[in-house]
């Protein structure tokens, strides 16, 4: 039933034909389950275990490799060949593959959990009225029209409107569904708003949240998807799950490289078609086999391989660096989606706050007779711990706040006129609160304040374990004072009390709303002499600015104390005892925020990231904890940048449109405008980062390009989430931000030296191809290059350090390609240059060394056509492995020299020497010791078909290879000194990969 809140309980229960009294009768239950059906979440169909591993092949340069591996297995069957070696290079390409797509499906299975997580906070049972009868029935089974009857601690079963309230006061915690940070009290009260956000609806009591105050009974009004927790469901079930921009750009990357490599093996072939006809292949089919052959090779040359797993394990490393930041990320992808968050949408309570509302200010009067006769104290300490100072006005440490009359008092009346608790959690050293919030905050102060009676007392506290200190001083009072008998608070009075006995002296304890206290008091405590003196005219007035003060300026949550003598022998407690009240004190209570959030917010607008706080409390509230922190400065005017979700809604869509590209905060709101405001962001090509911890949250979380859910929240919110901040804490995203960048840097430069090396390869295979010489690296050599040689630097690459500026930049805009046209001509140049030396390596031995064959040009570019004993040589030299050998070493010292290279992408070996990664150093001696196993252990010698080098051989590979590093100390010298001019210019106007215009919805 939509806008029951807005109508009277006679017209609710009238719509669905049912009686306050004795509720629906058996078939009218059986008629509404027939029109609204059953009280449950409807279950998702997920994606099928075979469409989730066939969906990790969909990409272009897999599906290439499988072809090559395909074919490679065929054609060592059609050619009859035998043993390991012909079937090594398609198995270790299918096993990869296979490695790839189980850690795909894994990720993508545990996505699903957070729709089933969502079912948790569904009522099992309920207490309903039926032919005028109370019975408890499956939740499951409630229809619209039930009489529902709800208590403390009871889990509300589907959205109901209250028809009546049988106790003095109800509360509810809705905080996972609006994000408010306190119960709130219900009513069954019309409220007429049209356009009244969940907040608002004060008398509707919504599925899945607790009753933490009272006993009611409501009429069912909405179930299973039709509640506000089944829209938070089908706002989930259809976020579209969509790539991540590193994601997104590796595709780009892989699509244009295929491109390539497709080209290139087809030139190759078809360059060679002259050479089908050679006598050495025994027929123009088997030449042109052998030539597909080397297609087959090139294609295996140029896809890196090793590049799915390098980027995976990098990633990895990131997710260890965050989990020691207490960033938990449970999506890989996500931790590089971080470097190029343009905005993130932070919810406020818990986050941006302690979530842990603290006493900050106290108002006593300190004498009638003084011209200002009202004095405030300042409260230290944030959080439930024991831990703060009580100081003056000029922020002077009071030594001993308990031997003031007044500071006295308010912890006597903190402890006694209190029904929560503190208590410390050894297990995971942190203090819990029971009950409600401002409660815990008083209780709190009471142990800041401490006991009066000696003057070692400050100090001997700090001599007690947490767990004995953490209540020690309410402890003591609840002794002292013994209970007889409690008011509870109520909305007619606004106030609560207790009647207690102490040192045979009956006293009245009276805590509440200022504006109740002030009025029912008629004479006040001074704080210097502890006399008792008239409430005068005077102090009353005081007291209201004071009160306005706190309210209106710093959206204080105030709270005044007070007592009174009785009678010895009173047992009751009733409302005609809380006048004639003696007035103590007045506190000041926020919700305060993290001390490091402010540093935090500065640090996100210089790296060019924009913050919006997103929160369910008051405008005003929510606008004084901004100027707080630093979103908003001391004067900004907030026109256009602070709206209330129902004053978004009321914008034409052009006016939100522009009101999304200023606003920093939304109040006030719900979950449709949390999941909004990500979609409106996000078609602006923003890169947003959703902060939560609710049911509510979960919808945004999960269509935000990272969620990021807190600790301590609900485990829906965890579940729809990329990562999850331990300690809830918004500094944690700025530094994970910091790593991300960081990730993405040194992402480029292992897909630089990966690609780069790749590039080295064909141009090896390609030139040896156009040369006419015999193959120089066969693929089965280029596989363990690929994987194994290269593999290790390129992973070591990921430790490289952070750039201490990496937070002094911009966020990289959505279109900015991996490689951009100046980068990518280096790899060119890079490439070019290890391929070059690769071959010439292997026509050094040939032609020029003193132990090779010594032949001529034309001799080695025609091999084919060699005829043992026509030639002054022997054709066997030709299946010498010494050149082959020689070849793949100068590849993998080459490619080492080029990872030093790769350090950092701009500057000098000289600005970054090696000994900045030491893990590089490791990695390029581990990935040469295992060349050098290869080489010198003869079963794998054989496999790999390599031989064992000589000295000579050895010194020809080192100065073939330095140079590499020289040539690249030149392009970086270029890329630092000529920044911006035609050369760069060039290549940025015309890049050579693709870039995405617009985001992929």
């Amino acid at each position: 039933m939509e806008g029951a809140h807005s109508r009277s309980v006679s017209e609710v229960l009238t719509f669905f034909h049912s009686d306050a009294n004795r509720g629906l009768n058996e078939q009218q239950v059986l008629e509404n389950r027939t029109i609204y059906g059953r009280n449950e979440l409807p279950r998702e169909e997920g994606v099928s275990f075979w469409k989730l591993v066939l969906k990790q092949f969909d990409d272009l340069l897999v599906k290439i490799l499988i072809i090559a591996a395909i074919i490679s297995f065929l054609l060592a069957v059609v050619n009859g060949e035998t043993g390991l070696t012909p079937f090594l290079e398609p198995t270790v390409i299918l096993l990869i593959l296979a490695a790839n797509a189980a850690v795909g499906v894994i990720t993508e299975t545990n996505a699903e959990k957070a729709l089933e997580e969502l079912k948790a906070y569904q009522a099992d049972v309920a207490t309903v009225l039926r032919n005028g009868l109370l019975s408890i029935v499956p939740a499951s089974d409630l229809v619209p029209g039930d009489i529902v009857e709800v208590a403390v601690g009871c889990q509300i079963p589907a959205d109901m409107r209250l028809t009546e309230i049988k106790s003095s006061l109800l509360r509810v915690d809705q905080a996972l569904l609006t994000g408010e940070s306190c119960s709130v009290a219900k009513t069954s009260d019309v409220n007429p708003l049209a356009k009244a956000v969940y907040q608002d609806k004060t008398n509707i009591l919504f599925s899945g949240t607790i009753v933490t105050v009272g006993r009611a009974r409501a009429v069912v009004i909405g179930i299973g998807p039709n509640t506000a927790m089944g829209k938070i469901h089908n706002a989930m079930s259809q976020a579209v799950d969509e790539m991540t921009p590193l994601k997104r750009k590796l595709d780009e990357f892989g699509t244009f490289l295929s491109k390539v490599i497709a080209g290139i093996c087809m030139l190759v072939w078809v360059v060679n078609i002259g050479h089908f006809h050679d006598p050495a292949h025994g027929g123009i089919l088997r030449g042109a086999i052998h030539y597909f052959k080397i297609a087959v090779a090139l294609a295996v040359a140029a896809i890196p391989e090793g590049l799915p797993a390098v980027v995976t394990t990098c990633l990895a490393l990131g997710t260890k660096k965050m989990a020691k930041l207490n960033a938990i990320v449970r999506s890989l992808p996500s931790v590089e989606t971080l470097g190029c968050t343009t905005v993130v949408c932070s919810d406020k309570t818990g986050t941006l706050t302690t979530n842990m509302m603290s006493v900050s200010k106290i108002c006593v009067v300190q004498s009638g007779d003084l011209i200002r006769p009202l004095v405030n104290f300042n409260v230290t300490g944030t959080t439930y711990a024991p831990e703060g100072v009580i100081m003056d006005e000029s922020m002077n440490q009071i030594d001993y706040p308990a031997h003031l009359h007044c500071l006295l008092h308010l912890a006597m009346c903190s402890s006694i006129c209190n029904e929560s608790s503190v208590q410390y959690n050894v297990e995971k050293a942190i203090y819990e609160k029971i009950g409600e919030s401002t409660e815990v905050a008083i209780r709190v102060l009471a142990e800041k304040i401490g006991l009066p009676g000696f003057d070692s007392m400050p100090s001997s506290l700090t001599m007690l374990s947490r767990s004995e200190r953490v209540s020690y001083c309410n402890h003591y009072w609840e002794q002292q004072f013994k209970k007889i008998a409690t008011l509870e608070f109520s909305h007619e009075r606004k106030m609560m009390s207790v009647l207690c006995v102490c040192n045979q002296q009956t006293l009245v304890f009276c805590k509440g709303a200022p504006e109740a206290i002030f009025q029912r008091c008629s004479s006040v405590l001074q704080n210097d002499d502890g006399k008792i003196v008239p409430f005068s005219t005077k102090i009353r007035a005081e007291l209201e600015d004071q009160l306005c003060s706190y309210g209106q300026n710093e959206t204080l949550r105030c709270l005044a104390m007070a007592f009174k003598s009785v009678p010895l022998g009173q047992q009751t407690l009733s409302a005609e005892d809380e006048h004639q009240l003696t007035f103590v004190a007045m506190v000041g209570m926020l919700d305060p925020p993290r001390q490091e959030v402010r540093s935090a917010i500065a640090k996100c607008r210089s790296a060019g990231i924009r913050v919006i706080v997103v929160t369910g409390d008051s405008k005003a509230t929510s606008e004084s904890l901004c100027r707080r922190i630093g979103v908003f400065d001391a004067f900004d005017d907030l026109s256009g940048r602070s709206y209330t979700g129902a004053e978004f809604d009321d914008l034409s869509p052009i006016q939100q449109a522009l009101a999304i590209q200023k606003v920093s905060l939304f109040s006030r709101v719900e979950p449709s405008h949390k999941t909004m405001l990500v979609d409106s962001l996000r078609r602006q090509n923003e890169v947003v980062a959703m902060t939560g911890d609710g049911v509510n949250d979960a919808p945004a979380l999960k269509r935000a390009d990272i969620g990021i859910a807190m600790g301590s929240g609900t485990a829906v919110a965890k579940g729809a989430s990329d990562m999850v901040l331990a300690d809830d804490n918004f500094a944690t995203i700025v530094a994970a931000v910091a790593e991300g960048r960081a990730i993405y840097n040194n992402t480029k430069q292992f897909i630089r030296y990966m690609v780069s090396s790749n590039i080295g390869e064909v141009v090896c295979i390609f030139m040896a191809a156009a040369l006419g010489i015999p193959d120089t690296l066969i693929p089965v050599q280029l596989l363990w290059v690929n994987l194994v040689t290269d593999g290790l630097p390129a992973t070591a690459l990921g430790f490289n350090q952070q750039d201490q500026n990496v937070m002094l930049v911009k966020p990289r805009k959505m279109d900015e390609a991996i490689v951009n046209g100046w980068l990518f001509f280096r790899y060119i140049v890079i490439g070019a240059y290890v391929g070059l030396v690769t071959v010439s390596g292997f026509i050094w031995w040939f032609l020029f060394y003193e132990s090779g064959p010594k032949l001529k040009w034309n001799e080695l570019t025609t091999f084919d056509n060699c005829v043992e004993g026509n030639m002054p040589y022997s054709c066997n030299i030709f299946q010498d492995r010494h050149p082959s050998t020689i070849s793949m070493s100068v590849l993998v010292v080459v490619e080492m020299f080029n990872a030093l290279n790769n350090l950092s992408e701009n500057q000098s070996l000289l600005a970054f020497p090696p000994w900045k990664n030491l893990w590089l150093i490791v990695a390029i001696t581990v990935s040469m010791a295992l060349h050098f196993l290869i080489l010198y252990v003869k079963p794998l010698a054989v496999l790999f078909s390599v031989t064992p080098l000589t000295l000579t051989e050895w010194k020809v590979v080192f100065w073939l290879s330095l140079p590499v590093i020289l040539l690249d100390e030149l392009l970086k010298l270029i890329s630092r000194h000529v920044k911006g001019g035609s050369i760069a210019l060039r290549f940025r106007r015309h890049d050579f990969l693709p870039k995405s215009q617009t985001r992929q919805q």
